[in-house]
């Protein structure tokens, strides 16, 4: 089985697609749900799979450290060690060596760093990058790169993206070519047009089988990061997928489909469902309020999922204030089931030719305000 993408039907610059690969296809627009250490915290992988999640993201740092990668290949790679057989995309590391690492010097061979976990002395190349995602059976591969800071200067983002452009082509000749396998590229350029266009074209020169736009959504705002999709995506190729890293919140997700971007991972509805936050149609909302305490209603009452089926938000908020695990579990699985049911929404109306009407809906909707109180 070739790894490959297909565009189905385009919607002005939306494109609906699929991804084609060793563990099975995905359909695009896509979420990613996180599962940094080999789990997506408080689901099990049969619950992540119902919420619609075709393809789940996991962490090169985190495994590398814990359990090692060499380790989870010598107990059948990451999908037989965590019991999720579909596909499985591994960030490169480069993102949480920059912000979990208390002490870490770069050099043109790579980064060396104290680990968060032992404090022990650990390296990092392209090379390293390249094998560590081989051995957990990555479908699909990232490249080696230094996600730039932000805010970051133009001669600094310029430095930076170009040490990762030449970590590019070090990641490209250190993986192994296999069918229904794949590696990324990653545009960085932080707010720049033009070192956006200088690395697509850097990138684009050593070909890659999906490119992914990173140094986004990392405190530059909504405005600036859609206006810097909006100089980037002309910039890569028609036939492979895009994937913007690390985003985000559903008015993110929904402007930059509409820009063009096919492929998305955030911790957002995760870590809110442990935060008491959940996502609804309507709005984000905080389940330990005491509004929630006697409200027979579900979640979300247009929602089908799991939580929204069989428990009432007085009974998640009791969960709550008693500090008992099933709480967060019950919001995490709603929030998943949310962000699918967006993406779906989305592939839907790029289907039909009504993305616009599509976004219109959505927001005039998810900025109306939370069910009245009863």
């Amino acid at each position: 089985m070739k790894f490959g993408y297909e565009k189905l039907k385009q919607d002005g610059a939306a494109r609906r697609g699929t991804i084609t690969t060793a563990h099975g296809t995905i359909d695009t627009p896509a979420f990613m749900p996180v599962g940094t250490a080999a789990t997506v915290k408080g689901m099990l992988p049969e619950q992540v799979a119902e919420t619609g999640a075709q393809i789940l993201l996991g962490n090169t740092y985190h495994l590398m450290l814990r359990p090692g990668a060499e380790r989870v290949a010598e107990l059948g790679g990451l999908h037989t060690f965590m019991n999720w057989d579909k596909p499985i995309l591994t960030d490169s590391g480069g993102y949480q060596v920059m912000s979990l690492s208390k002490l870490r010097k770069i050099t043109e061979e790579g980064v060396t760093f104290q680990s968060h976990v032992d404090g022990s002395r650990q390296h990092l190349s392209p090379e390293r990058s390249i094998e560590i995602q081989h051995l957990l059976d990555a479908d699909i591969t990232m490249a080696f790169d230094e996600c730039t800071p932000f805010p970051a200067d133009e001669e600094t983002a310029a430095e930076s993206m170009r040490l990762s452009m030449r970590w590019a082509v070090r990641s490209k000749e250190a993986f192994q070519q296999r069918d229904g396998y794949g590696l990324f590229g990653i545009v960085q350029g932080s707010i720049y047009p033009e070192l956006r266009e200088e690395s697509a074209e850097a990138l684009k020169e050593i070909g890659f089988d999906g490119y992914a736009i990173g140094g986004l959504a990392v405190g530059e705002g909504q405005e600036l990061m859609f206006q810097t999709l909006e100089k980037t995506i002309p910039h890569l190729p028609e036939d492979r997928p895009r994937y913007l890293m690390g985003v985000g919140k559903p008015p993110d997700l929904v402007g930059a489909v509409m820009r063009g971007v096919d492929m998305f991972d955030c911790v957002l509805p995760t870590r809110s469902g442990r935060t008491a936050q959940a996502f609804t149609r309507r709005g984000t909302i905080n389940l330990m309020n005491a509004r929630h305490a006697a409200d027979p209603r579900p979640i979300d009452p247009d929602c089908q999922c799991y939580a929204c089926r069989n428990y009432s938000r007085a009974y998640i908020n009791h969960l709550l204030k008693c500090q008992e695990m099933l709480g967060p579990m019950l919001i995490t699985r709603h929030n998943l089931h949310y962000y699918q049911e967006l993406m779906a929404g989305m592939r839907s109306a790029i289907e039909q030719g009504a993305l616009q009407q599509f976004a219109v809906n959505f927001e005039a909707q998810y900025t109306g305000g939370d069910i009245p109180e009863i």
